[in-house]
């Protein structure tokens, strides 16, 4: 079982983006050390909380701190931006850093419709997403001698693409192009099963893979005690429901009590959308994410958690990773 890590570079309450950029460096150097497979960063727009915008940039960043983790995307929202520029970065990226780069690409924008207006690439009814996938695997793929227009850098780098979803159209759509599917089940989980289902009866093998190959992604909030983990998810929690209500911020402090912050109704919504997480202590999340591992046999997993103190952030991924090294 490989298992992953998906940061979203937070910025908590009472810090700033450096310090945040700073966190998520530390963050995937302790990672590496504890056996993660891949460090993903994904790309959202106009969020407080959130200093991962420049993926691309980022991801740099984190490869040129590490040593053998694959460092990638998970995603980048590619309605946002030109598939041609996208195979730049990222084929500059696997020249600099090698076969160690990942490009998992996502259909949705990662924010409002006035920030997508805003990143200048329109807003057109017409769904060109699955056009787009190709034309980028096209562009980073082998060189062509009678394409008039190549990516340079770019082509023959054949930097490993993902689709990325959390509904039935990207699975259908990686079965069909035979691609890797990672499924957003940390906050939109209700389709999981069904997408799972869909993406392996229907897979098509391809020059990139021969069989299907899902990922899975997991909250966790793990501590010394039960109590302890369920206090560090009161952060996602509180931060989840700023998010629906059109309200997003900073990382959120942790409360003693959730009940006092959020009303029955909002708390019900945002533990049903955070559903596929493992919270507490060691023993506990160890047997949630057997519980998980086992009902959706999933064959990589992804691990991501907002947490607002770092410490505790590092601390719970480094206990994740010594119960799925020996589950």
């Amino acid at each position: 079982m490989l298992y992953s890590l998906l940061d979203l570079a937070p910025v908590p309450e009472g810090s700033d983006i450096p310090q945040a950029l700073a966190n998520s460096t530390d963050l995937a150097i302790h990672a590496e050390t504890l056996g993660y497979h891949r460090y993903w960063l994904a790309e959202h727009h106009n969020m407080p909380g959130i200093a991962s915008a420049a993926t691309a940039v980022l991801i740099g960043h984190i490869a040129s701190r590490t040593k053998t983790m694959r460092i990638g995307a998970g995603g980048i929202m590619l309605p946002n931006h030109s598939p041609y520029m996208v195979a730049e970065a990222f084929g500059t990226l696997a020249s600099l850093y090698g076969d160690r780069i990942d490009l998992g690409l996502g259909r949705a924008p990662g924010t409002d419709m006035a920030t997508a207006r805003a990143l200048r690439r329109g807003l057109s009814q017409q769904d060109s997403f699955p056009q787009e996938v190709i034309d980028l695997i096209g562009f980073l793929g082998p060189e062509d001698p009678e394409a008039r227009v190549r990516a340079v850098p770019g082509q023959n780098t054949n930097v490993p693409v993902w689709i990325l979803g959390s509904s039935l159209y990207g699975a259908q759509l990686a079965a069909h192009l035979g691609l890797p599917y990672a499924f957003a089940s940390h906050f939109a989980p209700s389709a999981l099963a069904d997408a799972f289902d869909v993406y392996r009866r229907s897979f098509k093998p391809s020059v990139f893979l021969s069989q299907p190959h899902v990922m899975m992604a997991i909250n966790v909030f793990a501590a010394d005690t039960d109590s302890g983990g369920v206090r560090l998810r009161t952060t996602m929690q509180q931060a989840f429901a700023r998010l629906r209500r059109g309200m997003p911020g900073k990382l959120p402090a942790p409360v003693d009590d959730i009940t006092a912050h959020l009303d029955p109704v909002t708390l019900e919504n945002v533990n049903a959308a955070l559903h596929v997480s493992a919270v507490g202590s060691p023993d506990t999340v160890r047997s949630k994410l057997s519980e998980i591992i086992n009902r959706y046999l999933p064959d990589e997993v992804i691990l991501t958690g907002q947490i607002h103190d770092h410490t505790a952030r590092k601390r719970s991924f480094e206990i994740a990773a010594g119960i799925l090294r020996s589950l």
